[in-house]
């Protein structure tokens, strides 16, 4: 049973029954090592053919399309089911539910990374709100237009008008998606996902480039979630030792939470913890803990080290970054833009205005960082739309803020990629004032463009 390859796409189709026994027959040592050797973006078993499937039987392709993923990197799956497979599928997985589901190959085509479809007009609704956002996000990074429906009602209400959309994105779901090693961000802190058995190949799954230009944005608080990890060797801890000597040049803090000791020598610990690694049982003593979460770096800016300087090749792509922003900015809260002014400056923003601020990195082909300085109103509105409801909360709105800067960030990935530009963007930082972004930028040369959206000034600031 030879995958069959459309759009990079890499699709087994298995007939009958999947119930853990037949599977070797149906799929043979040469089949998955002729896998291994295609050039794809994903590999998808569809379920259209499958008349009936246990957690047995799915627990082989499973296995098998993990180890598949582990050496190519590359989104594996299960497409083409209905509502009732897809809600079996969920029920065995729910717990651990770290490949991604496609309720049909048209829909799975919308997310590859070398997407040859044009852009679509797409209603999207899951019923998790990061699993909502984390779809609008990728069909932004691929260039497509998602309509959020933020509520089951108003997804069925915007449905029954499907003549207003070309695709409709339902019961399908975004597992490790784009990242060697999961990465997702609390508040100011990125999160780690690390399992099983730590060796000498965490260097080579951790995308240290992704991690470098991170601090390079002002994150200074990076937890390691390590529930589900067995044991380490000398040579993970090696690398963590050199990760928390780097991270210490920005005065950044490293954390483990959930890690036992049962079957890793607890001098690891003691010689990690005497690096600056700290430790801790459970994720909520960091996250809920305000004060600590300060202490930290959490919910503060970080002083970066190292000053570069603004190159012409990154001016030149300044009007992708501002198409990309304010398309975005315009679609999502129905205001229209006007430039001010531009010019090549250290950041001027009134800190005493009353503005949020993100920022987001990027690096590949070109490196640098965006900031933005948000007004009020502007940032409720983003949020009102991404949470479905109008909301006064601080943190709300910055979580909100973030997710919205992420889909700038991944318009501009489109935009850039047009022109055969790669880049890898950074989860976006956010800022609870003015002066904690400037903490950030001190000191940098950037092209400020000053943009007013209804009457309300917004900044744009690229840099390296």
């Amino acid at each position: 049973m030879r995958a069959v390859v459309k759009n990079r796409i890499g699709t087994f189709h298995p007939q009958g029954f999947l119930d853990g026994t037949n599977v070797p027959m149906l799929l043979s040592l040469e089949d998955i090592q002729a896998t291994e050797k295609l050039d794809i973006d994903m590999l998808l078993v569809s379920l259209k053919k499958v008349i009936f499937f246990n957690k047995n039987g799915l627990d082989v392709f499973v296995k098998l399309l993990s180890d598949i993923r582990s050496k190519l990197h590359i989104v594996i799956g299960f497409c083409d089911y209905d509502t009732k497979k897809y809600l079996a599928i969920s029920k065995f997985y729910e717990d651990d539910l770290n490949f991604s589901l496609f309720r049909t190959q048209k829909i799975a085509m919308l997310f590859a990374a070398t997407n040859s479809e044009s852009s679509k007009k797409v209603l999207v609704y899951h019923q998790e709100a990061s699993q909502r956002s984390s779809i609008a996000i990728e069909l932004f990074d691929n260039g497509h237009h998602p309509v959020i429906a933020q509520s089951q009602q108003e997804f069925e209400e915007k449905k029954q008008l499907s003549e207003n959309f070309d695709v409709i994105v339902e019961e399908t779901f975004l597992g490790l998606f784009g990242q060697k090693i999961a990465t997702r961000v609390r508040g100011n802190a990125i999160i780690y996902s690390v399992s099983n058995y730590l060796d000498a190949e965490i260097s080579d799954s951790f995308n240290i480039a992704y991690h470098n230009n991170s601090l390079n944005v002002g994150f200074r608080l990076f937890i390691f979630d390590a529930y589900k990890v067995v044991s380490m060797n000398i040579h993970a801890f090696n690398f963590f030792a050199k990760l928390a000597s780097a991270a210490a040049e920005y005065n950044a803090t490293l954390c483990f939470v959930g890690l036992t000791f049962e079957k890793t020598p607890q001098s690891f610990k003691n010689d990690l913890e005497d690096s600056g690694i700290m430790f801790f049982d459970k994720m909520e003593a960091i996250l809920e803990d305000k004060a600590l979460l300060e202490e930290l770096g959490g919910s503060s800016a970080a002083v970066v080290k190292g000053q570069r300087t603004l190159n012409k090749v990154l001016v030149n792509e300044l009007p992708r970054f501002i198409d990309a922003t304010v398309s975005t900015i315009e679609m999502m809260t129905n205001a229209k833009a006007s430039k001010e002014g531009a010019s090549v400056q250290d950041i001027s923003v009134d800190s005493e205005s009353k503005h949020i601020a993100s920022s987001i990195g990027f690096y590949g082909d070109i490196d640098g960082m965006v900031a933005l300085s948000f007004p009020h109103n502007i940032a409720k509105k983003t949020c009102e739309l991404l949470l479905g409801e109008a909301t006064d909360s601080e943190e709300e709105i910055l979580d909100a803020l973030a997710e919205f800067v992420n889909i700038i960030g991944g318009r501009v990935k489109a935009l850039l990629l047009e022109k055969n530009i790669n880049v890898t963007i950074t989860l976006p930082r956010t800022y609870t004032s003015i002066d904690a972004l400037l903490q950030v930028v001190e000191g940098k040369k950037g092209v400020q463009v000053d943009l007013n959206f209804d009457g309300e000034k917004f900044i744009f600031f690229l840099t390296r």
